[in-house]
């Protein structure tokens, strides 16, 4: 399978950068981690964009296996467009205003 450009809107970027300082304040090892499943849960949504579950407002989800957060993506033709690295615990659908 080949990559697809993947589009991170700015606010899921601002959110992947706060978790990570959060983390590293406690961890640097914890923040590297973090860094590492963000890395490759970006990778495999690339590769394969159907692997995440259907998720609400016509999105997909990609749970994270070792931290509380998931990606919150949709596939158009172009591009794979990163929604939201979403909390586990923050409410569903929070995000809906960024899909203009």
């Amino acid at each position: 399978m080949s990559l697809r450009h993947v589009y991170i809107h700015p606010e899921a970027i601002a959110e992947a950068q706060a978790a990570n300082r959060w983390y590293r304040e406690r961890s640097s090892s914890a923040a590297d981690a973090y860094l590492a499943e963000l890395d490759f849960a970006v990778e495999a949504i690339a590769k394969n964009p159907k692997m995440g579950s259907r998720y609400v407002h016509g999105t997909r989800r990609y749970i994270f296996h070792r931290f509380p957060f998931y990606l919150v993506y949709r596939e158009t033709r172009e591009k794979i467009e990163i929604i939201a690295v979403a909390h586990g615990r923050r409410r569903p659908g929070y995000w809906k205003n960024r899909m203009a």
